[in-house]
């Protein structure tokens, strides 16, 4: 070993060396091969659920309840897809801090205010104030498509953290 290159260790146990990527956790189970018949359904409902809504508002609530729930894969799968919809770096990484930024338009911000109550319904459901929000900036057809979108994505990302998908090494 080198004077530059230090062992660490990582969260599985094992030794990595600074600079060099630490693999990913293996993941648990394919999905699409062990409930193909299900994986079809969600990505229908996928397909479905983004019918409508504005593809950058889409891929910001997807990014965001991701980030959310901690799911790696989704992270990387739709801060790319945004990027192809030709959302900014400064934006997508400021998300976790929209409300203290100033370049989220009122209807993001009630798209991703309503992503987090119902992202987050353990704490408070989804309040009147941020539902009257969401309806204000939304009609009602983009309003249940938007619900449809978010739930989707919360499922997407429960399958991805309990099966420890990963997003592909760079």
């Amino acid at each position: 070993m080198t004077t530059n290159e230090t062992t660490r260790a990582t969260t599985d146990g094992t030794a990595g060396t600074d600079g060099a990527p630490v693999p990913a956790p293996e993941q648990r189970l394919l999905m699409h091969k062990l409930a193909p018949a299900y994986y079809q359904a969600m990505v229908a409902v996928d397909r479905a659920s983004r019918e409508g809504v504005d593809p950058v508002i889409a891929e910001l609530v997807k990014v965001h309840a991701s980030m959310i729930n901690g799911c790696a894969f989704c992270i990387d799968m739709h801060a790319t897809d945004a990027r192809e919809h030709g959302e900014q770096d400064h934006r997508l990484v400021s998300l976790p801090a929209w409300r203290e930024t100033p370049w989220f338009t009122a209807r993001e911000r009630a798209a991703l205010a309503l992503t987090e109550s119902v992202t987050l319904l353990t704490q408070g459901h989804v309040p009147d104030a941020v539902y009257a929000e969401a309806a204000a900036r939304f009609d009602e057809t983009e309003l249940a498509q938007l619900i449809a979108l978010i739930a989707t994505i919360n499922a997407w990302n429960r399958i991805g953290v309990s099966t420890r998908m990963s997003p592909a090494a760079r």
